[in-house]
């Protein structure tokens, strides 16, 4: 399943308020050849949204970010979602998804907290806010201790077309999580065709380095 999510190292982080975005949304993405979406747990809709494309369009690869309680684990496994995402690294949210067999990814930002996803046996983990964190220049720090035990990150926060090309040509970047081409606005107005075009151009860029 890692495999799946990693394959075009390109992870959509969308923020869904109505549950008639999630099919077109979804719809979209595989326009451009991407089959993955990680859809955060901040509004009312989310659980609904996960629970639509699951059902309606099951080649698509569903993840949830965003996960703060261990008790919606369960819950989020019945809805049949591939992996989960975390902001920060919570003990309780992760043994509870390796008792669900759920694929985890936590985020970190820290050498400690690295080292606490080592001990639960994670080697791909949220590098989350990537930008505020100090970016690139964090990364390759953070690589030069862990980047020989297979640790690979997927910087999310502040990522967009024009630092894309940074983050990507980094060895120990896996994927790189974003929302400027599943925006909310974009959502809120329909522009489904725009999305496809910009999930394009990020996969094109990807592709070319």
């Amino acid at each position: 399943m890692k495999t799946t999510i990693l394959a075009r190292k390109l992870v959509p982080v969308a923020v869904i308020d109505d549950v008639e975005h999630a099919l077109p949304l979804a719809e979209a993405l595989l326009a451009a050849d991407l089959n993955v979406i990680e859809i955060t747990l901040r509004t009312e809709a989310a659980m609904a949204c996960i629970e639509t494309i699951k059902k309606s369009m099951p080649e698509m690869t569903v993840g949830a970010g965003t996960i703060l309680d261990q008790k919606i684990i369960p819950r989020l496994v019945d809805y049949g979602i591939s992996f989960g995402i975390t902001p920060g690294l919570n003990p309780r949210v992760i043994e509870s998804a390796e008792k669900k067999g759920l694929l985890i990814i936590p985020g970190v930002i820290t050498p400690s907290e690295i080292e606490q996803a080592r001990h639960y046996g994670l080697d791909t983990l949220k590098f989350f806010p990537a930008e505020a964190a100090g970016g690139t220049g964090m990364l390759k720090a953070l690589a030069g201790p862990y980047a020989h035990t297979g640790i690979a990150f997927i910087p999310t926060g502040g990522i967009n077309l024009s630092n894309l090309e940074s983050y990507i040509s980094s060895p120990c970047v896996a994927a790189v999580g974003g929302s400027w081409f599943v925006a909310a606005h974009l959502l809120k107005d329909k522009k489904y065709t725009e999305i496809s075009q910009l999930t394009k151009q990020a996969l094109t860029l990807i592709q070319n380095i």
